[in-house]
């Protein structure tokens, strides 16, 4: 990055301006090329419209604190790229000397057309060269603006979806009446709005229109934090297109990716849940109200394989002498941040035989017959929910694969395979129905910083799990299952609040491993003494050596939420580097529950907590959920006052 980022102070900066557009679908074809340590390849985007309705704002100063004076002088811009205009296109052609440079003494540059309300970073998004230009008279052109990072963005067009046949009995739209610009976006209104049982409609649907020809190329710029794209004329968001089409290609040096060798010196990526998200791997909306769906096809070396976070377990399509391809898609809408994806030379790991002398081949578990649909109609955006599904809410596992070198087949037999099927029949058992129809597990290699890490229909799982005993394995395979419904299937709407996420999960993970081992309840209960122990040692730890501002669950307080009129925000001290080996979010989470579900009794709690679940399953909470449902409950146990305390 060309910015030198201060990690006493630096917050991440969320850019997109989801206020007055929102991407719905993403649809990516990339070449994966492990000589030169590039992703490249398109991504179209398909809009729907902002978040107007459910949109706050807060004071500027407070929620959108960006970048000093001397790292503005830091801060490089990449050249504005104007595009070479044809007559499908009704702009005039233009150059760099038609527009007109914005000062940070101009007025704000996008109040108008609301992209950003804060004067301090609407002047340095304004110093780009194609913000106003002199032949507009003094109006401007609706700004998209995508969260980007250590991206070569190489061309941006608008996608002629018009142009493919077949999707008239999917749209509305008067075809001999509307103009042309109107037609295309009319098309992907319908398109975005299509019923939850006609998916596998819309998904082909998508892939026709992202083959589609361009229909005019896009103004777009570049900076460390974010892409820039406009369309001549286009005065507001409505006006702006609805399906556009980036070609671009990623960095070595990108930091949402890693390439590196596993553990057979092999080569090898994968995304390694970088403080910037996805930002560097494709240009997206990051804030989490930017719930989308996406599809991708992906091509590599023919003898590796591709994982992802796809409802379907994909197999390679031969293509070319030495390539093959693999296709994944997810309809669940969820945050682009929680898309990953890892590429190396894995094998898929068989289970053979289970340990004999370990609790769980010894005392197998009973099959669940409870159903665990909901009564109530789900109250998310329409989407193929499994919680509706009958099927689904009596699936007490999930099917699912073990990926690693082979080099780690013993380990893997020995540690790991057998213990998938109960863990994730623990959780079952625990909050019901599975969020996701399918699971792949993943053994990265040695340079992952973490114990795990979850994401939709894939975990990432480090090594180190594999040592020793099934309890390391075991505690933090569950904690991982957990994040499926705390973390992915319900979501924190601001990111500052991961306990919410990492609270529960360290929660649940005890209850998932004691009930997968089938523990006795005073066997469980000792078990889980000892680790509450263990963890308030650790927690009192890192209350005495770390900044007390980095300590608190809710860092923006009342503001916890808010954002600016365009939706940019930040979460606060996200670049700091202290903040990736804190555990005080986990901890101060798991107490609060442990507490509650003391308070309320076993079966209260876990109640309640599926409860929660069906209530809340595929939306973004906040703090303030939590708090309501669960004092609630306290009221009838008669400890509401002591949690207030």
């Amino acid at each position: 990055m060309d910015v030198k980022l201060d990690p006493s102070r630096d917050d991440l900066p969320l850019m997109a301006n989801t206020s007055h557009v929102l991407v719905k679908h993403y649809v990516l074809d990339l070449d994966v090329d492990f000589g030169s340590r590039v992703i490249e390849g398109t991504i179209v985007l398909f809009f729907g419209d902002g978040n107007r309705l459910n949109k706050q704002t807060s004071s500027t100063q407070e929620t959108f604190q960006m970048e000093s004076e001397e790292d503005r002088k830091l801060r490089t811009t990449e050249p504005c790229h104007v595009p070479e205009m044809d007559a499908s296109t009704s702009s005039p052609q233009m150059g760099y000397s038609e527009f007109a440079v914005c000062g940070k003494g101009d007025q704000d540059a996008f109040d108008n057309d609301g992209n950003h309300d804060n004067r301090e970073h609407a002047s340095e998004i304004s110093s780009s060269k194609y913000c106003r230009d002199t032949g507009n008279h003094g109006r401007e052109d609706f700004l998209l603006v995508l969260d980007c990072c250590d991206l070569s963005v190489l061309k941006v067009e608008e996608v002629d979806v018009a142009a493919v046949p077949g999707l008239e009995r999917f749209t509305k739209a008067p075809k001999l009446a509307a103009s042309p610009e109107k037609l295309r976006r009319e098309i992907v209104r319908d398109l975005v709005a299509l019923p939850a049982d006609g998916w596998r409609e819309q998904l082909d649907c998508y892939t026709r229109c992202s083959q589609a020809p361009g229909c005019g190329e896009l103004f777009f710029d570049t900076d460390n934090w974010s892409l820039r794209i406009r369309k001549m004329g286009a005065r507001t968001a409505a006006d702006f297109p609805r399906a556009i089409r980036i070609w671009y290609k990623t960095k070595p040096e990108g930091q949402s990716v890693t390439w590196t060798s596993d553990q057979m010196d092999r080569p090898c990526v994968y995304t390694m849940g970088s403080p910037i998200n996805n930002r560097a791997l494709f240009p997206c909306q990051e804030p989490p109200v930017a719930m989308s769906t996406w599809q991708a096809t992906v091509r590599a070396a023919a003898s590796s394989v591709v994982l992802m976070s796809g409802e379907n377990s994909a197999k390679p399509t031969p293509l070319r002498e030495g390539c093959t391809s693999w296709y994944y898609y997810v309809t669940m809408p969820m945050p682009a941040s929680t898309f990953t994806i890892a590429v190396g030379y894995w094998t898929e790991m068989k289970p053979k035989t289970s340990p004999s002398d370990d609790l769980v081949s010894e005392c197998p578990l009973l099959p669940v017959k409870t159903d665990f649909r909901s009564a109530d109609t789900c109250s998310h955006v329409e989407y193929p929910c499994r919680f509706q599904n009958a099927a689904a809410a009596t699936q007490e596992t999930i099917p699912h694969r073990v990926f690693a070198p082979l080099c780690l087949e013993a380990a893997c037999q020995e540690a790991l395979l057998w213990l998938v099927p109960p863990c994730l029949s623990a959780a079952y058992s625990v909050l019901g129905t599975h969020p996701f129809s399918r699971l792949d597990i993943l053994i990265v290699p040695a340079n992952f910083a973490s114990l795990g890490m979850a994401s939709p229909h894939i975990i990432f799982l480090s090594q180190s799990t594999l040592t020793g005993r099934s309890h390391l394995c075991g505690t933090r395979l569950c904690h991982e299952i957990a994040h499926a419904w705390f973390g992915l299937a319900i979501g924190a709407r601001d990111w500052t609040e991961e306990w919410l996420s990492e609270g529960f999960a360290t929660h649940l993970e005890d209850v998932f491993w004691a009930e997968a081992q089938q523990l006795p309840p005073h066997e469980a209960l000792e078990q889980q003494e000892l680790r509450a122990c263990l963890r308030w040692r650790r927690l009192q730890d890192e209350l005495r050596n770390s900044p007390e501002e980095m300590q608190v669950l809710r860092p923006n307080k009342e503001e916890t939420g808010l954002v600016s009129a365009s939706g940019a925000s930040v979460v606060k001290y996200g670049l700091n580097p202290e903040k990736g080996f804190m555990q005080v979010h986990y901890l101060k989470g798991y107490f609060l529950l442990r507490f509650l579900a003391r308070a309320l009794g076993k079966d209260i709690y876990f109640s309640s907590l599926r409860k929660f679940v069906h209530l809340f399953h595929g939306k973004l909470i906040l703090s303030q959920v939590i708090h309501g449902v669960l004092v609630n409950s306290l009221h009838t146990s008669g400890e509401a006052a002591a949690y207030r305390d």
